[in-house]
């Protein structure tokens, strides 16, 4: 039974062992996007167990004529919204590492990383809907589904997230003193 359908129907007829297929089929992805959205790893792997318990517990209300990765998110978004918690700032100024190796490359290391950067000049669901875009490779309607918007509302932030983000990917490589990233 590897089929993503056949799975959903014996899921939602009461297989365990089916259902077990699903979760290992989405399990990692699910997990690499929570940790996106939640401040700790330990909140992240408490929010993926509660989407596969909520989807396991309301299967039966899953509408095949969406994607089963669509409703799927959609719980995985509410369940990190409930753990949300504010994070601490990101300081402005780098934060001089006094010569250490070490520090250095974290320091460089956290000025190149396209994500940190979203996090930080981004609206929390414009940076979400980025991230299920292009990470997860989401159509522009599964990213407007999931996170409960328009698709015009989606195509809009998305445009202006990758110009925000460009301006301050070129903001950051002028002031470290080299063109580090491309053109979004």
């Amino acid at each position: 039974m590897s089929n993503e359908r056949e799975l959903i129907d014996a899921a939602r007829q009461g297989s365990v062992t089916a259902f077990t297929g699903l979760v290992h089929a989405y399990r990692s992805r699910l997990l690499r996007f929570l940790l996106t959205r939640c401040p700790t790893y330990a909140d992240a792997e408490d929010a993926l167990q509660d989407t596969f318990l909520n989807a396991f517990r309301y299967l039966s209300s899953y509408d095949p004529r969406w994607r089963f990765s669509t409703w799927l998110y959609r719980i995985a978004v509410r369940n990190a919204l409930k753990l949300h918690r504010p994070h601490e700032p990101l300081d402005e100024e780098p934060v001089d590492p006094g010569g250490d190796p070490l520090q250095l490359c974290i320091a460089a290391s956290e000025r190149e990383n396209l994500w940190l950067t979203a996090r930080r000049v981004l609206a929390d669901d414009v940076c979400m809907a980025l991230w299920l875009r292009y990470v997860e490779d989401m159509s522009v309607n599964d990213v407007a589904a999931v996170l409960d918007r328009s698709v015009s509302w989606t195509k809009v932030n998305l445009m202006r997230a990758r110009q925000t983000l460009d301006e301050a990917l070129d903001h950051e490589a002028s002031h470290s003193g080299s063109k580090l990233y491309g053109h979004i």
